[in-house]
């Protein structure tokens, strides 16, 4: 590894949902995480002009160092349903730092690879403290009208982000939520007359 990809720690995450509301998930709904704590490539240096750099150089090895374990955690890229993805940069960094190695394809791009998935990951970018929880929205890889799949995993470590790190997330979901019964994006767009975009 370079000095700009320095990986502290690598946590990874499992949930087995077997009750929702009362009633039993059946089948159950099982939602996995894998997060690398990684100093902050520019902590130190002031306001930064040029990010690129430093991307292409960590984005695409964080991605490799990630996505194995997650696609592992699942059971394989075919059982993923949904996913997301999440940065958390420490109190000494700027948000921007975070966003800038979750968005970019040479990022996103080894996720949805691995999982055949199509649609843009959603996201959360925010700045916080060890303990923060650090919020993974998700949604379903390949169509994210269907509300079934928008999901949420949450992490927290205790202690991570220090002031001068990043941890960087990513969330998958092998199914979608137990008892889903709200419909779809496209029922209500029938129904209020709205003709759906072009390969929906």
């Amino acid at each position: 590894m370079s000095d700009a990809l320095l990986i502290r720690k690598v946590i990874s995450q499992s949930e087995e949902i077997l009750i929702e509301g009362g009633k039993a998930a059946d089948p159950p709904l099982y939602m996995h995480a894998v997060a690398a704590v990684i100093a902050n490539p520019w902590a130190g240096q002031g306001f930064v002009d040029d990010l690129r750099p430093v991307i292409l150089d960590v984005a695409p090895r964080l991605g490799e160092v990630i996505v194995p374990r997650l696609v592992a955690l699942a059971g394989g890229g075919e059982e993923v349903e949904a996913y997301g993805k999440a940065s958390m940069v420490g109190l000494n960094g700027e948000v921007e730092h975070g966003s800038a190695i979750i968005h970019t394809l040479r990022f996103g791009n080894v996720f949805r690879d691995a999982v055949g998935g199509t649609s843009y990951l959603s996201f959360t970018n925010t700045r916080g403290g060890p303990a923060a929880t650090v919020s993974i929205p998700m949604m379903h890889k390949s169509d994210p009208g269907f509300r079934s799949h928008y999901l949420t995993a949450e992490m927290t470590i205790n202690d991570a982000p220090g002031p001068d790190e990043i941890v960087i997330a990513l969330g998958v979901s092998v199914g979608g939520r137990p008892h889903h019964r709200i419909g779809n994006r496209y029922t209500d767009m029938e129904e209020m007359g709205i003709t759906p975009p072009q390969g929906s």
